[in-house]
């Protein structure tokens, strides 16, 4: 049995965290799979939500770790983060899973049969575990969320962060190497370790 993540797992640097969430399984009632992909944001980063400090939409961020942030983007598709980091403001974008539980759940949600769609993308993602603004806040470490620890020697690549205009040089962008369910390949560029 897996042993679940707990808040202390979250008080930590938000590139720590980012990295070490590749691996872990985390659903929403039941349904989910494998992180596959993160985003780290720190409260000092320019191309965080946080950086200017708190406002109604991202109050999250200055709340407790191991709690949710859910955000709509561009008014179009939920995002879901999770708040960590010894310094409130800093959270953890959940780029993609490997889907593992409630598969036929996922392709009903998103009107695909195709595997590799169901989770590539912060707003699949949500979609597809039907994650929205009635779980901003939550803790992760109860129901309906499960968030349990994965693999620790999982061979990771690390690149720039996408969908950003400032800041786009930090490397904080996390991937399992090789996943077929990455929301986008990372260049050729990017390192491995």
């Amino acid at each position: 049995m897996t042993s679940v993540l707990n808040p202390s797992f979250f008080h930590r640097d938000v590139v720590t965290v980012a990295r070490d969430l590749l691996g872990a399984t985390l659903t929403l009632s039941g349904v989910g799979g494998r992180i596959v992909e993160t985003e780290a944001y720190h409260h000092e980063d320019p191309a965080s939500h946080s950086f200017r400090g708190p406002t109604p939409r991202n109050a999250a961020m200055f709340g407790p770790s191991g709690h949710a942030y859910v955000y709509l983007s561009y008014g179009v598709h939920w995002c879901f983060n999770i708040v960590c980091g010894e310094d409130p403001g800093s959270a953890v974008l959940i780029r993609a899973l490997e889907p593992t539980d409630g598969i036929e759940v996922m392709c009903a949600r998103r009107g695909t049969s195709d595997i590799r769609k169901l989770c590539a993308g912060p707003g699949r993602l949500c979609q597809a575990l039907a994650l929205t603004r009635a779980q901003d806040r939550l803790p992760l470490d109860r129901a309906p969320f499960h968030l349990s620890c994965g693999n620790a020697d999982v061979a990771v690549v690390t690149g720039p962060r996408i969908g950003i205009s400032q800041a786009m040089e930090k490397p904080w962008r996390f991937g399992l190497a090789g996943s077929r369910f990455l929301s986008r390949p990372f260049p050729a560029t990017a390192s491995a370790g």
